[in-house]
């Protein structure tokens, strides 16, 4: 029943964060305070902000699940 549970509140989070990207304001992947350098033939990305919002999200979910 716990894991039955658990992949019930994974999906229901996974929907929210969905609909959250689809129409957040912004981008996710072209934040400020992501790097991009822009040469004449090449391109290099960054996602620096990206990562840490990513990462910060992540780890209060599992928190979350922990307790």
């Amino acid at each position: 029943m716990g894991f039955g549970r658990a992949l019930i509140i994974l999906g229901i989070i996974l929907i929210v964060v969905g609909v959250l990207f689809t129409w957040a304001p912004f981008r996710i992947g072209r934040l400020p305070g992501d790097i991009e350098i822009r040469g004449k033939n090449t391109v290099f990305y960054f996602p620096l902000a990206t990562s840490i919002l990513l990462s910060i999200v992540l780890t209060l979910v599992l928190w979350l699940f922990r307790r």
